[in-house]
Order: structure tokens, then sequence, then C-alpha cells
């Protein structure tokens, strides 16, 4: 007996849904609706400065108007803190966390200074600079005062980490329109942060989590987030967690060519709505053609 996927819809409710998370959304429950599997929603709201209420409350409102349905609870990350730290603990038993005082200010301002004396800094996938360890930006003086006296980000040691697995982990790829096995490499990231100084956790950490506490057995997302899944996968296999398929999407792109972002305030769902787009309009949006799912092609 074939068992029924459980998938799941993960916004952070620090702003307004666009037409990306819209598209994410509906391919999500279409293949849900397909495989007969199930729905769930998430909200990824560890960043409890900027995620409100109000926020979670309109995209509820957005879903419900474009017709997906889910199964409650809906999980909040920001009610779970204490099953990240105690991931995070596990790893740091298994000697793969680095304590840092840097700050991100600080990194990205190492990285221009080198770069402007033609020394090019390493970068993550994302382009942001790599973590080069405290001593490389820091006087000694001054990381042993922070350390009596500031918090301090976990870092994975990704390069222990990958060597205490002995191999980098493969994950199943479906995004392409037929399944292949992709190798990971989690090095290309660096020292990622597990848990900030002001809060407990990070996004990769709290994802891997949820996806293995909720049953998650195919994520869907964007292609945005292609490159996380090799920390996820590494983060999954040192916890020992459970593996689900992924289907890295297309993006929704603006006129420029560029990624929808709440941070450049692309047009939201319920501003459409108010200008009286119907949700067969979004789908059309989207590219789903005549508003049905015609372009979804997961499996393999």
């Amino acid at each position: 007996m074939t068992k029924r996927p459980i998938l799941r819809f993960a916004p952070s409710p620090n702003g307004l849904l666009h037409l990306g998370h819209a598209y994410s959304a509906l391919l999500n429950q279409a293949h849900a609706e397909r495989a007969e599997g199930r729905l769930l929603l998430r909200m990824e709201d560890i960043d409890t400065t900027r995620c409100r209420t109000e926020y979670e409350d309109a995209i509820c409102r957005d879903l419900s108007w474009l017709g997906l349905e889910w199964k409650e609870p809906v999980r909040r990350q920001s009610e779970h803190f204490d099953a990240y730290g105690e991931a995070l603990r596990r790893l740091d038993e298994m000697n793969l966390i680095r304590r840092s005082v840097a700050s991100r200010r600080e990194i990205r301002e190492a990285a221009a200074k080198a770069a402007a004396t033609g020394k090019p800094w390493p970068r993550d996938p994302d382009g942001g600079p790599l973590f080069p360890g405290d001593e490389a930006i820091l006087e000694p003086a001054e990381i042993r005062r922070r350390l009596g006296r500031e918090p301090q980000a976990m870092r994975l040691d990704t390069a222990a980490a990958l060597a205490h697995l002995g191999e980098a982990p493969r994950w199943h790829e479906t995004g392409s329109g037929h399944g292949e096995e992709i190798v990971s490499d989690p090095l290309a990231w660096g020292d990622v942060v597990l848990a900030r100084k002001e809060t407990p956790t990070s996004y990769h950490l709290s994802v891997v989590v949820d996806d293995a506490l909720q049953g998650i057995s195919e994520v869907v997302r964007g292609r945005d987030l292609y490159n996380a899944t090799a920390i996820h996968r590494l983060l999954q296999e040192l916890l020992g967690l459970p593996v689900p398929a992924y289907h890295h999407h297309r993006l929704v792109l603006d006129p420029a060519g560029r990624k929808l972002s709440k941070s450049v305030a692309s047009t939201s769902i319920a501003e459409l709505r108010e200008r009286g787009a119907t949700p067969s309009d979004i789908r059309l949006m989207v590219g789903f053609a005549d508003g049905g799912l015609s372009d979804l092609i997961l499996g393999g």
C-alpha cells in the first residue's frame, strides 16, 4: 500500500503574501490532492521582532480565499524553541558546534575591506560572505572580553560534520520534471548559524526539525532554496531524521526579472483581491494554464 504524502506550506508572517507565495501554495495543494495526501500549514516565525499576529491572520485569509485547505493545528515555530534547543544540544555533544561573537556586520565589513584591497572573500551560494572564524577579524583580547559578556552565535562546524559522516549526503530531486539524485555540497555554505545571538534557533535548524516532527514526506518549495538543501540534508543525517523528497519549483518574477519579495514590497495577494482579482485570475497570473494546474510536474 502506497503511503500518502504529507506536504507543508511554510510562510513567515512578517509581511503579506505575494504571487510567488500563491504559486508555491497552489503547487503544494495540487500535489497533495493528486496523491490523496495531506497539506499542513506552518508559520516560520522564529524572528519574533518582525513576525506579527496580524500577518498570520492575513496569510490564512489569503490562502482560504485562494481555495486552500490545511490540516489543523497550524504549527508556529515560536512555540517550539525547546525542540530546536534539544537538536542543538545533540550537535554540541558531538563537538560539531563553533561559538562565535563576531556579528554579521563585522563579517560583512571584513569582506568589504578585503575586496577593496584586491582579495576576494569566499561567499556562500546566496552571495553572503563566509564566516572566517572570530580570530580572522577580531583581536584575541576582544574575543575573550566578549565571550564573558555577550551572547554567542552557535555555528555548525561544517567540515567536521562532513568528516563525521564520511561522505556528502544526497537527496532525491524532482524539480527538473524527473527524479534525480543530487550530491550535496554543504562546504559551500561554510559554518552556518544554527542559533543567533538574539534568536535561539535558525531557519536551517528549525526547518529540518519541523519537517521531521510533522512527518513531511515531500518538500515543495522555491528554487531559491535549492542550494540550502545541502545544509538541511547534512543536519538530517547528523540528527538521524527522516529524509523527504524535494521539488524546487520555478520562481515567479517581476517585469524586471527579479524574484518577488516582501522586502521590495511586491504587490500582495490582498491588494490584488482589493483591485477585483479572483482566485482564477491569480492562477493565471502565476502561469497555471486556464486557471488550472497543467504545468505541475512532480514525481519520478
